[in-house]
């Protein structure tokens, strides 16, 4: 059985199911495939980290908050996509040289396409300028996205990722801006687990609008139950994990996986957890 070792740095990532989705995957193209956490709070020195990895045999890190856009000067060379993006979910160690990937917004892409295929987008309204949030813009503009306002307090980096793409930049979401609006993504880190609450009032939340939440633990955030309880089609970020997780594992292995697959392993991990 062939080995493969690959691994996640991030902070507050101890309940990841990145593990058990590679892990199961490699299973099935009998790899004796390992996945590693390292959870390094919100600092990290990610030089050493990708050093240790590197020596150590590993095939590949994926990257997730906060480190998606810090992991870049690190790294020797960027995919077109991830330099577009400015910033990198995955990195790959081939041939001594460090590879930069994103495959959040392929991952984003394709869960809209499947779960909201007919909506309208001439206006979308995005939560988050940061590493997620690059990639879902990007993944937005390709998915025929008119109109893009992306909503970030960080003044300098919303402005930033909304002057790249064409966009505008606010720094709160006010009821006027949303009421415009065919539609509404998260792409912030509230409603996870570590951050817990809503990203804005559910009185904002107007008939008509569409949502997609990028988090995925929980499986129903704040954000989509206001939304659901409001008759609003909404998905989460169940999809989108487990089709960035499919473009990683190939990456990180030359294995074509099984998307179908990984993406009901991750439904029935999440139904389990609820």
């Amino acid at each position: 059985m062939a080995a493969s070792r690959c691994g996640l740095i991030g902070a507050g990532i101890g309940t990841s199911l990145s593990p058990a989705l590679h892990e199961a995957e490699g299973r099935h193209h009998h790899l004796g495939l390992t996945y590693t956490l390292f959870d390094t709070g919100e600092t990290a020195d990610l030089e050493r980290l990708l050093d240790e990895a590197d020596r150590a045999g590993f095939a590949g890190l994926n990257i997730t908050h906060p480190f998606k856009q810090q992991v870049i000067k690190h790294l020797d060379d960027l995919s077109p996509q991830a330099r577009d993006i400015g910033a990198v979910n995955t990195v790959v160690f081939r041939d001594g040289r460090r590879q930069g990937h994103n495959t959040d917004a392929y991952g984003f892409a394709r869960s809209f396409r499947s779960q909201l295929p007919d909506v309208a987008t001439r206006h979308v309204v995005q939560l988050g300028a940061g590493g997620a949030g690059a990639a879902c813009a990007h993944a937005l503009r390709e998915l025929g996205a008119e109109r893009l306002t992306i909503v970030d307090p960080d003044g300098a980096r919303g402005a930033e990722l909304a002057g790249r793409i064409g966009a505008r930049h606010e720094r709160t979401a006010t009821p006027e801006l949303l009421a415009g609006a065919d539609g509404l993504v998260n792409a912030s880190p509230i409603g996870m687990h570590h951050h817990p609450g809503t990203p804005l009032p559910a009185e904002s939340l107007h008939r008509g609008l569409w949502v997609a939440d990028i988090v995925y633990m929980p499986l129903e955030t704040e954000l989509l139950r206001a939304a659901r309880a409001r008759g609003l089609r909404a998905i989460g970020g169940t999809a989108m994990c487990a089709y960035q997780a499919a473009a990683a594992f190939e990456l990180f292995t030359g294995r074509t996986p099984d998307i179908a697959r990984m993406l009901l392993h991750l439904s029935q991990i999440l139904e389990r957890q609820c």
